[in-house]
């Protein structure tokens, strides 16, 4: 059965110990140490379960999601940071969304296609994989999609290109680098670096 990002819940338990030890066993049970922030959570201290968290973060960060603390609060929140090590949870932060209120949030970007340039002696070389938009929570898409593949070599994308939904307002700027189509030595940014990479270029031939 599929589910909304309006359906989701996660399920938290008020944190009351902070020693390194009792977040150690904390995580050792499977369990994730957090904070919440927000008008009403204030900043509380909290633990979830890492595979429902792990449920919950697939979704998108932009999707929010209603966050179920075990002191009877309950309130749509969004994950606003993660720290991970060796692939395991050790931290998250959420924040308190109001469905009303506009929020800002930076959006995976997803490039899609191949690339024009690339069947030739061209790269696709990414710049940027977020992009920070504004938007009420319902408005905000998990990701955009961003079809790479009219891109010739030489040609760049840039923020003010992606088309974004309805409700959804560009926060980055419209001349930010998302990505770009370079040759397979890379383009340097101005003469004195092309004719250096021309010479390094040359020497590697000799040296071959």
């Amino acid at each position: 059965m599929s589910m909304n990002h309006q359906t989701l819940h996660l399920n938290a338990v008020q944190r009351t110990e902070f020693t390194s030890a009792s977040l150690r066993q904390l995580r050792q049970s499977g369990r994730v140490p957090g904070v919440v922030y927000g008008e009403k959570a204030g900043s509380q201290a909290i633990h979830v379960d890492a595979k429902e968290l792990n449920k919950v973060a697939r979704t998108g960060r932009s999707e929010f999601f209603e966050l179920k603390v075990d002191d009877g609060s309950s309130f749509p929140a969004l994950i606003k940071e993660v720290q991970q090590q060796n692939g395991k949870w050790v931290h998250v932060d959420f924040q308190q969304v109001a469905k009303n209120k506009p929020i800002r949030v930076k959006i995976p970007l997803h490039y899609i296609g191949t690339a024009e340039g690339t069947k030739g002696a061209g790269a696709l070389q990414v710049q940027a994989t977020e992009l920070e938009v504004e938007g009420l929570p319902d408005a905000l898409p998990s990701g955009l999609n961003i079809d790479v593949t009219s891109l010739g070599i030489g040609d760049k994308l840039v923020a003010a290109d992606v088309s974004l939904p309805e409700g959804v307002t560009l926060l980055s700027s419209g001349e930010e680098l998302l990505a770009s189509i370079i040759t397979t030595r890379g383009e340097a940014a101005d003469t004195s670096d092309e004719e250096e990479a021309a010479e390094t270029s040359d020497d590697s031939k000799n040296q071959e």
